[in-house]
């Protein structure tokens, strides 16, 4: 299976199970590896035979911007059926980074990764 990638897509959503998160919002990051096979692209040289990153890039960060969840795993999960949705994409792994979580130590980050497929 071929992986396309896309890296560092962020939007402002307002997640989270606290009341600060949900009325001021912040900013969550998206990485996303898609599987497909795009070979049947390559051979025609054509956009219709593969994804087009371009609108899924758009459609995740409408899903981020969207209707508020209370855990990153939903977010994820959300995300990834979103993307399972294109014709061609049999896989795909979400990481939803939240670096900006209500953590009272030092940390550079959060994250929740998970795989989905259509099997």
């Amino acid at each position: 299976m071929d992986r396309v990638a896309l890296r560092g897509l962020k939007a402002r959503g307002h997640h989270g199970v606290f009341p600060r998160e949900r009325e001021e919002g912040q900013t969550f990051i998206v990485d996303l590896v898609l599987g497909l096979d795009t070979r049947p692209a390559a051979a025609a040289d054509d956009l219709s035979k593969t994804v087009h990153y371009g609108v899924v890039a758009e459609e995740v960060v409408d899903v981020v911007k969207g209707e508020p969840v209370d855990l990153i795993e939903t977010l994820a999960e959300r995300i990834a059926q979103q993307c399972l949705k294109h014709e061609g994409v049999e896989e795909v792994e979400v990481v939803v980074h939240k670096p900006d979580a209500p953590i009272t130590v030092p940390f550079d980050d959060v994250t929740i990764t998970i795989t989905r497929s259509r099997a």
